[in-house]
């Protein structure tokens, strides 16, 4: 038969056990995971304080029952117990999804950076003798057609080149033995080292820097966390446990977290603003779009609803009055977390005790806002967080100069989103949207421009006149239309949102997982990207329709082609390669960087980079040695009916 309910009630629950235990019966509580358990065990006074014959243990079961019969057994669960929905997890290990190296994915074709020689052209592998040896070398052509023979030992000397924009400009070829490589190196080299001094000092002045360090974590804080209703990845454990590390120590924390789309960097901020307010701090969460900071909002007043925090939100979601009302408490230390656009960064605002202010995406800011913040960063801990992706071996060079975390692992039971490049067909587009409607979700149709929007939302209608209700959201509209368009879309009213690219930021609506790109060709490849990431946030599959006509621009055709190929979890990073990598470095470099990493590639700026950071350490490598030949007797190769695709070969 069913247990009986506890509804949150620890006496009543202590009491069924301790009349179940003078009976003989036997209680098993499981638990969904041991943050639960150790919650539970305190609530009922420790584990030596349970009653005879009750068990608390980790498991997993849709629900709890009572077994009658000569000795009776009481199965519990935690989730029936605080009356949480159950999510049902697949067991499946995490796989850490590391980047594909490099250099295992040159093509012939493709450019490539010599250390000593600059930009040339990899023409593919050739044998060639030396000595009386065949060993395999690269051919890397250069300017004035001279070709370079790299034996495959000396792989080391080179990087591939990636360009930081699909502009499908190649780069110019260098001469081997030329001055204009070792210009360009000279200068970046220059550039790198002034942007690291500046880093390395800002670092040293926020070493000297002391603030009182935070308590170790509060019950509330492991009871908040535990209730979070999915598991943690592995790096999102890692980020939890470096903010932490940050906070109790006594020097201010500025760490950025670098995330794909969807992977929980929100919690992580919930959590450092919980455990800021509960040491009587205030908390600043600053986000570029309105709709991001109602979406916010959202979360943290959901996840901290069991705790007495006061929590606003400063937009244009608010009238002048209500925003001095927020403005008044904040001043009287009366409201904990505040959240909004850069309103926050005005003159006019400020606060009791600021402890934490959490930045969303801060690349999207301005400079005079930067700049701003800047000032606030002296004295109060910082955390950031971005979506652009970076690649490892950049974010390893930088961990020298700044706090950074990345989570790298999706979470768990999430899908690869399925995209296709179609040209628009009423009956295909009309089958994507009744497919999605059919197993209860809704939709996104974005279109690029606002004049065009109602006959995009009216050709929608058409196709599912009977099926579905249509609205439509943009930037020009007023603020509490907007809001409320969002709201009712958020609370399933209506179940396709026709809009403009301005949900490409954060919005998170679990039960959307169609999304219909109209134009898409007319988008840029990271935008492409970020609006994916709206849909499959949740255990279903997605999909993902761009729509582009025939005849697009080569560039074009290729940017949609990228995205349709890269579907796998985390392929930001494959994106990255193409797109997004180098304005990401701009992003976490500053922007006079960027140039410098056009010049000579990425690879080849990491790897500058990490000298330069380790000789301003003073770790400089004691001996170099010079840079070894090889030569054996007989060929040394691998043949090509044993294995004939040369990208393998290099891998």
């Amino acid at each position: 038969r069913p247990p009986e309910a506890i509804e949150r009630d620890p006496t009543r629950l202590e009491s069924l056990l301790r009349s179940a235990a003078a009976r003989g019966e036997r209680t098993l509580i499981l638990c969904d995971n041991t943050g639960q358990l150790e919650r539970l065990e305190e609530l009922l006074g420790g584990p030596r304080a349970l009653p005879d014959g009750t068990v608390l243990a980790l498991g997993t079961l849709t629900g709890g029952f009572v077994l009658e019969g000569e000795s009776p057994l009481r199965v519990l669960t935690d989730h029936e117990i605080f009356r949480r929905a159950r999510k049902l997890r697949r067991g499946r290990r995490f796989r850490g999804g590391g980047a594909i190296e490099s250099l295992s994915q040159l093509q012939p074709g493709d450019y490539v950076v010599h250390m000593d020689h600059g930009i040339g052209r990899f023409h593919g592998l050739e044998r060639v003798e030396v000595g009386q040896a065949m060993i395999e070398s690269l051919a890397i052509e250069y300017a004035g057609g001279e070709v370079l023979r790299l034996p495959v030992y000396r792989l080391d000397a080179i990087e591939r080149w990636v360009p930081d924009r699909d502009d499908g400009r190649p780069p110019s070829l260098h001469k081997i033995g030329g001055k204009t490589w070792t210009r360009i190196k000279r200068k970046t080299q220059q550039a790198i080292e002034r942007m690291a001094v500046e880093l390395l000092e800002l670092y040293a002045a926020r070493e000297m820097a002391e603030r009182p360090p935070y308590p170790e974590d509060s019950r509330w804080q492991k009871e908040m966390e535990s209730a979070f209703l999915y598991e943690d990845t592995p790096d999102q454990r890692q980020a939890t446990r470096d903010v932490k590390a940050d906070m109790q120590s006594p020097r201010p924390m500025d760490r950025l977290i670098i995330g794909d789309v969807g992977y929980g960097k929100t919690e992580i901020a919930v959590r450092a603003a919980f455990k800021a307010v509960q040491d009587d701090r205030q908390v600043a969460v600053l986000a570029p779009t309105t709709i991001l900071v109602e979406q916010h909002l959202h979360t943290f007043q959901e996840r901290l609803a069991d705790y007495p925090v006061r929590i606003e939100a400063l937009s244009r979601f608010r009238t002048a009055k209500e925003q001095q009302k927020i403005l008044a408490d904040l001043m009287a230390g009366e409201g904990d977390v505040v959240v909004g656009t850069h309103r926050l960064l005005q003159d006019d605002v400020a606060f009791k005790n600021l402890g934490l202010m959490v930045v969303d995406e801060e690349q999207r800011f301005g400079v005079r806002q930067k700049e701003r913040l800047k000032d606030v960063k002296r004295n109060v801990d910082v955390l950031s967080m971005t979506a652009t992706p970076i690649p490892r071996t950049l974010h390893l060079s930088l961990a020298g100069l700044r706090d950074l975390t990345l989570i790298q692992t999706p979470p768990r039971d999430r899908m690869p989103i399925i995209t296709h490049v179609v040209p628009w067909i009423d009956e295909v587009i009309r089958d994507a949207m009744l497919r999605e409607l059919d197993r209860g979700g809704q939709v996104f149709v974005v279109h690029n421009r606002i004049e065009s929007l109602g006959a995009v939302a009216e050709r929608v209608r058409r196709l599912v006149p009977d099926q579905a209700d249509v609205d439509v959201a943009h930037g020009q509209m007023g603020a509490r239309h907007l809001d409320d368009v969002m709201s009712r879309f958020l609370d399933r009213e209506f179940h396709v949102l026709v809009t403009t690219a301005i949900i490409e930021n954060g919005l998170d609506v679990p039960t959307a997982n169609t999304l219909i790109v109209d134009r898409a060709d007319m988008f840029g490849l990271s935008q492409l990207y970020q609006l994916r990431g709206r849909v499959g946030r949740s255990h279903h599959r997605a999909f993902c329709y761009l729509v582009s006509p025939e005849g697009v621009t080569v560039e074009a055709e290729k940017r949609l082609r990228i995205l349709e190929h890269h579907t796998e979890l985390g392929s930001g990073y494959a994106i990255a390669v193409k797109d997004l990598e180098l304005r990401g470095a701009g992003n976490i470099l500053g922007a006079d960087q960027s140039g410098h990493v056009h010049a000579v590639g990425i690879d080849t700026y990491t790897r500058l980079l990490e000298k330069t950071v380790a000789r301003l350490k003073g770790q400089e490598e004691a001996e170099r040695y010079p840079a070894p030949d090889v030569s054996m007797d007989g060929p040394a190769y691998v043949p090509d009916e044993y294995v004939a695709d040369s990208a393998q070969k290099l891998h």
